[in-house]
């Protein structure tokens, strides 16, 4: 007797079907998962085994031959744990039939239980593409599921309870959708940052267009402090937006039951000991890396110099496609990583280069060396450079309350409404304009092109440098309200590209 079950796997953050075929034979006992299975799918056996006789069922005295279709795509992880053990009970009449329109999903403990799995949002989308109505999903991952459309999601916490509600004798419940308000987490407030008003405004600009921020200053200047207030000020996420940095989480085991979705923009800090692997993804069986968690957030890089050099090249592709390409022996995956690039760091080894109190031991050459760790086409990708001032005395002794970041995230969600009309949604924000849209929105009069020669001679631009100061001059524009960029648009949009890295 053969028996089929619906499931689903993951490749990549992308789902696709997975049909988990069942056979009874004669022969002595034995118990094979065939299918291109993984460790740990070849050791769903043991599980399913334990779970099937300690929830109360005999297992069968047969052949159990389990197949997992398509059998040429590898199947990696231990979701296929309650699809088999369905398939067996089916072929051993303890089931009659399964709904047509039903897949299943999970890990199974010893006795019975279901446990989380990753990708279950990824997965419920395809279930929905692929005319899924029916997911049945572990408990811990039902409010992620419900996430998806199209299809109604049953938690289960154990082998008997969906037996019974399978045999028609106790209904489940259907999961509900989660309540995003009730998960939006708090955020660091900029009205805790004591001056550094021009920091402040330059966030505002990166915030308003998307821009990449590098923040020069020495230690305690509150580089670190600012950063991690930038979430706070950056639009808030749409369902889709939502939708495609929870498939990256979940897939990386991010994600659990009491945050199943991601509802604040994402704010990854990873150390600068962390290796080009886990930046960009990888490993055997390809896993979204820094860049792609940081997918419709904010990617900081502390102290940039310490990263290695080759670290930091895997950025220069994924700061200009907005993806990255992860290629191994048996498949390649394209992960999203379209992120907000802030970077911090001193100005010298010792961190106190050019401050008054004269303390900097550094040689030119040192602070030549320090320097020179990061690329000249990786600061070409940067569209700001801001100077973040040691604070005086008197400034850390007064207390003046700072503008909070509510109000400063109104006039950067008033800019993005500008963005999102001009531009009809073909892009989301004035960072990933391309040339058409360069040329279509950012015309400069005879006096703002007169600045901008003045700018390229005296800084020795770059082709990509000069598009990108029209991107922030676009911006600021946007944040006054103005149709056309003005001179004044240009020249801070060139102040933030002056700073000069010895």
């Amino acid at each position: 007797m053969v028996s089929r079950v619906r499931s689903l796997g993951l490749l990549g953050i992308g789902g696709y079907e997975v049909t988990v075929e069942c056979n009874l034979s004669n022969g002595l006992p034995r118990f094979e998962v065939v299918g291109l299975p993984d460790a740990a799918v070849k050791e769903a056996r043991e599980r399913v085994h334990a779970a099937i006789r300690n929830a109360g069922y005999s297992f069968p005295v047969s052949h159990v031959t389990v197949n997992l279709a398509p059998a040429d795509t590898k199947k990696i992880g231990t979701l296929y744990d309650l699809p088999i053990l369905l398939g067996i009970l089916l072929c051993g009449c303890v089931l009659r039939s399964l709904p047509p329109d039903a897949a299943f999903l999970g890990e199974l403990g010893l006795t019975g239980e279901l446990r989380s799995v990753r990708g279950t949002l990824p997965m419920a989308l395809c279930a929905a593409r692929r005319g899924v109505r029916q997911l049945f999903v572990p408990a811990a991952n039902a409010s992620e599921a419900a996430f998806a459309e199209g299809v109604t999601v049953y938690p289960v916490a154990n082998v008997a309870e969906l037996v019974s509600h399978l045999r028609g004798e106790a209904e489940l419940q259907p999961a509900a959708p989660p309540d995003l308000t009730a998960l939006r987490p708090a955020v660091p407030d900029f009205a805790d940052v004591k001056a550094q008003e021009s920091v402040k405004r330059a966030l505002e600009v990166a915030a308003a267009g998307g821009h990449n921020v590098l923040l020069v200053g020495p230690p305690g200047a509150g580089k670190s402090m600012l950063a991690k207030r930038l979430p706070g000020i950056l639009p808030d996420m749409s369902r889709e937006e939502m939708t495609e940095a929870t498939e990256v989480h979940s897939v990386a085991g991010q994600t659990d039951a009491k945050s199943p979705i991601v509802t604040q923009r994402p704010f990854r800090s990873p150390h600068h000991t962390v290796s080009a692997v886990a930046l960009a993804g990888g490993g055997s069986n390809p896993k979204p890396g820094e860049i792609s968690l940081a997918h419709t957030g904010v990617l900081f890089l502390d102290e940039l110099p310490e990263f290695s050099r080759e670290t930091l090249e895997v950025l220069r592709q994924p700061l200009e496609d907005g993806k990255v390409t992860i290629s191994r022996a048996t498949a390649s995956c394209t992960f999203p990583s379209r992120f907000m690039l802030v970077c911090a760091m001193n100005p010298c080894k010792c961190g106190w280069y050019g401050h008054p109190s004269g303390r900097c031991t550094c040689t030119e050459r040192s602070i030549h060396q320090y320097l020179s760790r990061i690329s000249g086409p990786l600061l070409d990708r940067i569209d700001l450079i801001v100077e973040v001032p040691a604070l005086e005395f008197d400034e850390l002794k007064a207390r003046p309350n700072g503008e909070p970041s509510a109000v400063i995230k109104a006039r950067v969600d008033a800019a993005r409404a500008i963005q999102h009309r001009r531009y009809g949604g073909r892009i989301a924000c004035n960072a990933q304009m391309g040339p058409r849209e360069l040329r279509d929105w950012c015309a400069l009069s005879p006096a703002c092109e007169g600045l901008m020669r003045n700018a390229f001679d005296a800084l020795g631009l770059t082709a990509r440098s000069y598009d990108r100061i029209l991107r922030v001059a676009r911006t600021i524009a946007d944040l006054d309200g103005a149709e056309e960029i003005a001179p004044a648009h240009v020249a801070e949009a060139v102040q933030y590209r002056s700073v000069q890295l010895e």
